[in-house]
């Protein structure tokens, strides 16, 4: 049996106060409806149905092109409505789970445990144990078994005080499912068509419901509004870096570290506090990274020193290199090894070779430079000339003084000296001293311009 996954995700979310879709609301850098089509894909789904209504069009746009099938819900009539649109691509043959796409910390295991906990005949339903269920439905058991869950509005003062809470999550047979759907009613306190009522209907039909129990609040929590996904990001971000100290990463403080895609590290990595990743980012063997560093979407290579402050984007970088205090790497940015970028120097596609230095004051873009090069303080690659952007090339073991511009396209050849204050505009010969100074004057009869009144 195949197995058909539908998320809920047409509503409006009034409580988030956003001209952004809920469902699109950044958690960890993603969209909230990303992590729950990201955790489904790892159940193993044949079908992901995303039953989409409110900012329809903003929602399907961020998902372009993927395999997913979509269902409008026009009408928010309730959960039990929401489902009703997607079966109707829904093979009867199929086993379906339902998720939510404003509930995205649901870990795979747990929906794998959910799916394994009964047959294919058969419907799971996963409950939490909560120390205020106040706002969730409630789970009836009898001698154990679930026999109907009740919502918080049409529960008596007995049925609220019961604390296991119905999740909403859920797998049903499709061919049953669908059945159960078209006997709903909207007869309750809301007037919409509760899914949760199909548990009291299979029962009725002689179907076993399982009730299976997460040990964990936080991967079922809902997303309603800002504060509540402030609560998940913390939440996420807590799993992320545990993860990351069982591989033996060490943390100064890991609730002051920010992981906003994937992060992997060799070992003995250390992290300083206020550190964020984005994107896809790799920190090779005992690299340490201080405090308040950006990298994003960037591979670091083993023994490097990031230096506090300083912001990492598309580069990448060889072992033992040094970088900053209040660098900045662009993308296209690529150190060899033993290389020193220092502070207040910015790189742009640029390759720098073994051993060289750009240790003050600097842009480099454009560049290739070569290994055992010391560059100036001050030193501006002019790689842009209103149009075009155009190249330096920098030989192995060149010294370049300090307050320097090299007005691309231009190659300083290997060996070479070129003097402080220079402009080169053209090529410098291999092993030779070259300046490019105007001639010192002194302007007679200057006055200082007077500021006007």
């Amino acid at each position: 049996m195949t197995t058909s996954i539908i998320i809920l995700a047409a509503g409006q979310g009034k409580r988030m106060n956003s001209a952004l879709p809920k469902v699109l609301q950044p958690l960890a850098g993603r969209p909230l409806l990303r992590h729950v089509i990201e955790g489904s894909r790892a159940v193993g789904a044949d079908d992901i149905c995303v039953v989409y209504g409110h900012g329809g069009d903003e929602v399907r746009a961020v998902f372009e092109g993927e395999n997913i099938r979509w269902a409008l819900q026009a009408e928010q009539l309730g959960t039990g409505h929401a489902v009703q649109q997607a079966m109707a691509g829904t093979p009867d043959g199929n086993r379906v789970l339902v998720l939510y796409g404003d509930v995205p910390l649901l870990r795979p295991q747990t929906l794998i445990r959910l799916f394994s906990s009964c047959g294919h005949d058969e419907v799971g339903v996963l409950t939490v144990d909560m120390d205020d269920a106040f706002g969730y439905g409630r789970i009836i058991r009898e001698d154990g078994a679930v026999i109907k869950s009740i919502e918080e509005r049409d529960a008596t003062d007995a049925e609220k005080a019961i604390t296991e809470a119905n999740t909403g999550v859920m797998c049903a047979p499709a061919a049953r499912l669908k059945n159960w759907l078209g006997r709903l009613s909207n007869n309750n306190s809301q007037g919409e068509y509760y899914l949760t009522d199909v548990l009291a209907m299979a029962v009725a039909d002689g179907v076993v419901v399982h009730g299976v129990m997460t040990d964990n609040q936080a991967e079922v929590m809902g997303v309603n509004d800002k504060k509540q996904l402030a609560d998940a990001e913390r939440a996420l971000q807590r799993r992320l870096v545990d993860a990351l100290m069982e591989e033996g990463v060490t943390f100064a403080d890991p609730a002051r570290v920010d992981i906003r895609g994937e992060l992997k590290c060799g070992r003995d990595v250390f992290i300083d506090v206020n550190a964020v990743f984005e994107g896809s980012v790799i920190l090779g063997d005992n690299t340490k990274v201080e405090s308040n560093n950006l990298v994003r979407d960037s591979n670091i290579g083993a023994s490097n020193i990031i230096h506090s402050n300083c912001h990492i984007e598309g580069a990448t970088t060889g072992n033992a290199c040094e970088i900053g205090p209040f660098s900045r790497l662009r993308p296209g940015a690529e150190l060899a090894n033993n290389v020193k970028i220092g502070n207040f120097v910015e790189v742009k596609k640029s390759t720098i070779a073994d051993g060289s230095k750009v240790n003050h004051l600097t842009y480099i873009g454009d560049a290739v430079i070569g290994s055992g090069v010391n560059i100036g303080a001050g030193t501006i690659t002019c790689n842009y000339d209103g149009a075009n952007k155009h190249q330096t090339i920098i030989g192995d073991g060149v010294f370049i003084g300090s307050g320097v511009e090299l007005v691309a396209p231009v190659e300083i050849g290997k060996g070479a000296t070129i003097g402080a204050g220079s402009t080169i505009s053209k090529s410098a010969p291999e092993g030779k001293l070259t300046l490019g100074r105007a001639r010192q004057v002194t302007v007679p009869g200057w006055k200082p311009p007077i500021k006007k009144k």
